[in-house]
């Protein structure tokens, strides 16, 4: 039998990638010209070996495994059973960094959390890091809720499609950029107007991809806008990042603070250890356009605050409910693009507060531990 790099790459050509839909030949997944040689000695009567090298867009590509394998089965159901085959594979973009080298760039990373959902972490994410970016910080923002994205719509960028850079040698998201602030979200990539009916492996497996494989470049704060409760997107972030520290967000409601005091456990829970900076009272009390000295204490008075003292954490800020900051956020423009107002004072006077008490933090406690690691 006489083998020759030609019948190798009709082989091939059989075989479809699922990336493109084409076969491996079209998608110029071939990197090189198959070699075909004796096989000295021969090998349970194996005379012939084949190498062959298939380059992938990148090393955490879905479709490698199944590739490879689709690929060797084609070589020897076409070319011939008997022989031994050999396949390589290299990366047009460089692998992922080690845990404990992503974003080297990035000097405080920022968990705003809630135990319950619909307390306002998401306004409170957004104007906190438009706020800080007013400071003069370099500020990065991601939304980690997978299954209800707000971001966009916050940042009124909801048509925006990132695109792809090339960052030393590695395809990298480039992030949006609003306000100052570098944005990314999974609402940038999926229907707006479509549930996103995804298994918790699928989720998690976005979250990374926005996390370590965007270009975020240098910044001063990362705020992580987290989804409500405890779940795997949570877990997922404290076994990938190193987390300076969660700002918990809870309207004065017991009901709230009850998940509130969830959230810091979760926190501070022995295997995790990120440090609370501090409590947030959003929808402190309502004050009406026409009496901005009244107040009226809707939900309860200062439940966040005694929560703060029992706790013995900060309380950075209380945020009142008005009606203007539901109407910039589903605006586009978030209270804090608008510092000449009472709200937009409220969360630039939040950031300046989060900036003190990082500072505190990092003179005073090591750097955070990963979740998992040594």
């Amino acid at each position: 039998m006489t083998l020759y790099p030609q019948l190798i790459i009709d082989a091939l050509a059989t075989v479809t990638y699922a990336g493109t839909k084409k076969n491996l030949i079209e998608s110029g997944m071939l990197a090189d010209t198959p070699t075909v040689a004796p096989l000295d000695p021969p090998v349970e009567g194996m005379n012939w070996k084949v190498g062959v090298v298939l380059e992938f867009p990148r090393d955490t590509d879905p479709f490698l495994k199944s590739t490879v394998k689709a690929a060797e089965a084609a070589i020897h159901y076409h070319v011939a059973k008997d022989i031994k085959v050999e396949i390589a594979t290299e990366f047009k973009s460089k692998p992922r960094p080690e845990l404990d080298k992503l974003l080297p760039q990035v000097k405080n990373i920022v968990a705003v959390s809630s135990g319950k959902g619909g307390v306002g972490k998401s306004t409170v994410s957004a104007n906190l890091a438009i706020a800080l970016a007013r400071l003069g910080y370099k500020v990065g923002l991601l939304d980690t809720d997978i299954f209800g994205p707000s971001m966009p719509k916050m940042f009124h960028c909801e048509d925006a499609r990132p695109y792809a850079v090339n960052v030393d040698g590695r395809d990298l998201i480039e992030p949006v950029e609003q306000y100052g602030v570098k944005l990314l979200s999974i609402g940038f990539f999926v229907n707006p107007d479509t549930a996103t009916l995804w298994r918790g492996g699928m989720a998690t497996n976005a979250l990374k991809q926005l996390i370590a494989d965007a270009d975020w470049g240098e910044l001063d704060y990362f705020i992580l806008d987290t989804p409500p409760g405890t779940s795997d997107i949570h877990l997922t972030l404290l076994q990938t990042l190193s987390i300076t520290g969660a700002i918990i967000v809870s309207t004065p409601q017991q009901v709230a603070l009850a998940d509130a005091r969830k959230g810091i456990d979760m926190y501070r829970n022995d295997k995790v250890n990120v440090p609370i900076l501090g409590l947030v009272e959003n929808m402190a009390w309502f004050t009406p356009a026409e009496l901005p000295e009244n107040k009226y204490y809707i939900f309860g008075k200062e439940g966040c605050k005694q929560l703060a003292e029992e706790m013995q954490v900060p309380l950075l800020a209380q945020i009142p409910l008005v009606q203007s900051i539901c109407e910039s956020g589903d605006a586009g423009a978030p209270a804090a693009t608008k510092v000449d107002t009472m709200t937009g004072q409220a969360f630039l006077n939040l950031a300046q507060a989060v900036v003190t008490v990082v500072n505190r933090r990092n003179k005073e406690l090591p750097k955070t531990k990963i979740v998992g690691t040594k």
